[in-house]
């Protein structure tokens, strides 16, 4: 079975490509700047901006399954137009296709998300990826929409980085005490998204984890894990500041989880162990 990682050399990506050459796949990945440095992959340039250069990826890995762990913030030509021609052209492949999407397709108004809500984004980059979930669907009805929040690893995600370098003091910035989501952890996140791709499931799922907690909350856990000292971690409130967005978007996963083997550790779990 050939897997195809769009956004190879992204954070996600290079999980993805390990925990797939790990079980015996035949890997791709693709890029958009430079590869990534995974050795057992091809790795093969791509802008999901043209057209033709996905048709070519495409016909030339022939893929069995697809998994679009790309990220093009809020372009709306890479986030919303994109994925939408990557699903054409696995639709017309035959290949299944999993589009890994994102908790900002919420306002926060309720609260709590489970997978039958409807989208309502605030910035545009929660529009950029509700345009692409429905998009991807309407084209391709076989595929699954993953939308996952926080993506935290052993030290090396953005969030992970932040609280390393605002602990140091080598960065300026804060913490925010009401800016709520559900992290997961990324070797998790990508056990599921392979499981998913391997089976039978369609349309909109959530993969986050069930602990929610604030930013500044999650930065004392990974400080605790790593030995720093949490009280250097300067917080604030993101009503208070000028960043858009939602403040407390809960993703409900129970429905998913309960058909999955992979399960979804929460933030306190994932988090008791050193990096």
């Amino acid at each position: 079975m050939t897997v195809l990682v769009i956004g190879g050399s992204g954070f996600l990506g290079t999980e993805l490509i390990r925990q797939a050459a790990t079980a015996g796949h035949a890997t791709a990945a693709t890029f958009a700047t430079r590869p990534g440095t995974a050795s057992h992959a091809a790795w093969y340039p791509l802008d999901l901006r043209d057209p033709g250069r996905v048709e070519a990826v495409m016909a030339e890995v022939g893929a069995n399954l697809v998994v679009n762990a790309s990220s093009g913030d809020a372009d709306w030509a890479v986030t919303a137009q994109g994925p939408v021609r990557l699903a054409m052209a696995a639709a017309k492949y035959g290949s299944r296709l999993v589009h890994v999407s994102s908790d900002a397709v919420f306002s926060g108004a309720r609260v709590h998300y489970d997978e039958s809500c409807l989208p309502d984004p605030v910035t545009p980059y929660g529009a950029a990826k509700a345009a692409a979930e429905t998009g991807i669907l309407l084209v391709h009805p076989q595929a699954v929409v993953a939308r996952t929040s926080l993506i935290i690893g052993d030290g090396d995600s953005e969030h992970e980085r932040l609280v390393d370098e605002l602990a140091a003091g080598t960065r300026d910035g804060a913490l925010f005490t009401d800016d709520i989501r559900c992290p997961v952890h990324v070797a998790d996140l990508a056990a599921a998204l392979l499981e998913l791709a391997c089976g039978d499931a369609a349309g909109v799922h959530h993969l986050a984890g069930p602990d929610a907690v604030s930013r500044h909350e999650l930065g004392i856990l990974v400080a605790r894990r790593d030995g720093l000292d949490a009280s250097r971690l300067p917080t604030g409130l993101r009503a208070h500041s000028t960043l858009p967005g939602a403040l407390d978007v809960r993703l409900d996963s129970r429905a998913t989880q309960r058909n999955l083997r992979t399960t979804l550790r929460g933030a306190h779990q994932f988090c008791t162990t050193p990096a």
